[in-house]
């Protein structure tokens, strides 16, 4: 049997090529089993049957709770009484329905699902429910009627091609004001995504969009898979802001939780029909042991519907555009991964995987795509598990993207441990280009996971305190001055070099101070750290401007020569002493000088022949700079004393700043 193309892409993973091939082959026989032909959006369509519908002469709401012995649905319309008229009838497979008169139930009446069970009973919201309200007086939860006499419509309702790589701007609704607030749905769309659109980004990625009962979780402990957060809004202002969002031509991606739940029994599912094990796994596997959640049972025909249907769901529903899917590492192996240090090929392939899980992202894949083909799939995951963004048919798990999460870690470990003096350019390029060729990857210099209490986002680990004092343009301070040039240098670096995507949190692009604590005990509730500073981007008196300005030239520059789109790069010259690194993508020649004392006169650098011009400069006057490159000059190669094609490019170095040079007259970006 031929192995597959994943095998022939990557010689290593033949002693393992039996296990690839058994895993692909439990993908297909669970694709049979499911009996979906060719297509999984039949089976994926739970949504449409489960929760509560409102129809032509009168509502229906089913539920799934093979461990019930007795339903009753209570709300507002019934005073939240266990009446008899509002008995579910047990269907087959576990399966409870109720229909009811139309006039019986009103658009945004509360309600919740009374479940009987041997020996027990609870008051639940609903699995599938689609709309969960939060009293501000009581702090609980319910679910709420969302059966608005008019439908939504759509203004955007055309499938566009996504061509452009994406420029990813993560971002958090209710943190994206700069009132001490939660921000809503609408503030969003009528002020941040105008600053989205204009610093250069494609694509919008959005957290914390599924109901979570707790905001500081950041949205990572999912209560209610199919509902919207209500603290930002209404499901119809989240589908008004996405709408706007595609005409301005901006994608929306979804940060879809499916790795784990909470573990809140009355707004969750954690033993939602008496079962704990219904949605889960029983025993020591249940529960989570690092992040205090429950754990999906990949293996249950019911749980994958649950989580398909999610998928469909929120793509038909809000025409999301795709899904960067949490916490994959954990989803792989058995022990979410904390017990490896993935440094040999075994661990990948030992007894330690969730085959399960495994099979389940390769089928979550398959949906994403077959749905919308142009929706993208990337996969937050740090092991470096092979075949994960490789098409499913190739012995891949067919994700589109993966994250480069080591190239974070390695900016804050360098930065920490490490004097400007001793940044070795080999090393960090090595480090920052270091990838499975065959798999595309979003790069990222930070996220939010960078920005959390506890930790510090690039800028503040480079200017510290000075950041509250010096951060006027008339002030003068060295520390503030090597934090501007090198934050601008890494950012640059990190997208020019280390992948196929680029990924920025708002407000980091501008170099936004401090971190991110939600309102909780500990901070007395305070929303302090949980806005975006605007203003201080749009303060033509602060420094903060300069980031902002360099960061948006920097995207336009390679969204214009769409340098995402080509994987080859080549390092041009690396010289750890000097700390001067060139590399060049397509037409485009990138040239640091790392050295924070030193500037070069006429330094050269080994090109092919031709005339080069400056597209831009980090020591531009507009950045922060201290315009010490005249970027009007055009330089000329001329020959080295050696028998070779190159040629030398002679180029003044600024220390601690960076230029991109682009050949002129050449028509082929792949003919530099």
């Amino acid at each position: 049997m031929e192995n597959p193309k994943l095998i022939q892409t990557d010689s290593w993973l033949e002693p393992f090529s039996h296990i690839i091939r058994q895993r692909h082959e439990k993908y297909l026989e669970k694709l049979r089993e499911l009996d979906t032909g060719k297509s999984l959006e039949k089976f994926a369509n739970g949504h449409l049957y489960f929760g509560l519908h409102k129809l032509e002469n009168s509502w229906v709401i089913r539920e799934w709770a093979p461990n019930a012995t007795e339903l009753f649905l209570i709300g507002d319309f019934n005073n939240w009484s266990q009446d008899p008229n509002y008995q579910f009838k047990k269907l087959a497979n576990g399966n409870w329905e109720l229909s009811l008169p139309l006039d019986s139930v009103q658009h945004k009446d509360l309600y919740k699902i009374r479940i009987y069970w041997e020996g027990g009973m609870g008051d639940r919201i609903p699995a599938w429910a689609r709309y969960v309200v939060q009293d501000e007086v009581t702090k609980n939860f319910n679910a709420c009627v969302w059966a608005p006499e008019e439908k939504y419509q759509w203004k955007n309702t055309k499938l566009y091609s996504h061509q452009e790589s994406p420029l990813i701007y993560e971002a958090h609704i209710g943190m994206a004001t700069e009132e001490y607030k939660t921000g809503s749905y609408d503030e969003f769309r009528l002020n941040v995504l105008p600053r989205i659109k204009k610093a250069g980004y494609n694509t919008i990625q959005l957290m914390a969009i599924q109901e979570h009962p707790y905001y500081g979780s950041f949205g990572y402990h999912v209560s209610s898979f199919f509902a919207p957060s209500s603290r930002f809004g209404t499901p119809f202002q989240l589908k008004a802001l996405i709408d706007e969002a595609h005409s301005l031509g901006l994608r929306v991606i979804m940060d879809l939780v499916h790795s784990h739940a909470v573990k809140n029994e009355l707004e969750g599912l954690g033993n939602y029909d008496g079962s704990k094990y219904q949605f889960f796994h029983d025993g020591i596997r249940r529960e989570h042991i690092a992040w205090d959640s429950l754990c999906f049972n990949y293996g249950k025909n019911e749980v994958i519907h649950f989580l398909l249907s999610n998928i469909q769901y929120w793509l038909k529903e809000f025409n999301f555009d795709g899904f960067r899917f949490d916490g994959i590492t954990s989803m792989l192996y058995i022990d979410h991964g904390l017990n490896r240090d993935f440094t040999s090929y075994e661990m990948y392939y030992d007894n330690g995987q969730d085959e399960d899980a495994i099979c389940y992202l390769a089928l979550a894949n398959k949906l994403c795509h077959e749905i919308n083909p142009e929706a993208i799939s990337v996969a937050e995951e740090m092991s470096g598990y092979p075949g994960l963004a490789y098409p499913v048919e190739d012995g891949g798990l067919g994700f589109d993207y993966r994250m480069a999460m080591g190239t974070p870690d390695y900016w804050i470990k360098l930065i920490k441990e490490k004097k400007d003096e001793e940044w070795n350019v080999d090393e960090m390029y090595y480090e920052l280009t270091r990838k499975r060729d065959e798999e595309k990857t979003i790069a990222y210099a930070e996220s939010h996971d960078q920005a959390l209490v506890g930790d510090k986002t690039i800028i503040f680990r480079l200017i510290d305190k000075d950041i509250y004092y010096s951060m006027d343009k008339s002030s003068q301070n060295l520390v503030v001055d090597r934090g501007i040039a090198l934050h601008k240098m890494i950012r640059l670096f990190t997208l020019a070099a280390a992948g196929n995507s680029y990924l920025n949190f708002m407000g980091n692009e501008f170099g936004h101070p401090e971190w991110i604590d939600f309102p909780r005990a500990g901070n007395d509730w305070s929303y302090q750290h949980a806005r975006r500073q605007w203003s201080l981007a749009d303060n033509p008196f602060l420094k903060y401007e300069y980031l902002g300005n360099f960061d948006r030239e920097m995207i336009r520059l390679i969204k214009e020569y769409h340098l995402l789109k080509i994987p080859e790069i080549y390092k041009k010259h690396a010289h750890p002493g000097d700390q001067v690194l060139a590399f060049r993508r397509g037409k485009l020649l990138f040239v640091f000088n790392f050295n924070p004392n030193q500037s070069f006169t006429d330094y050269g650098i080994s090109v092919i022949p031709g005339k080069y011009k400056c597209l831009l400069s980090s020591d531009n006057s507009s950045f922060g700079g201290q315009d010490r490159i005249d970027e009007s000059i055009i330089h000329r190669s001329f020959p080295e004393r050696k028998f070779t094609p190159d040629q030398m490019l002679k180029l003044y170095l600024p220390s601690r700043s960076a230029i991109v040079l682009e050949r002129i007259g050449v028509k082929s970006v792949y003919s530099v």
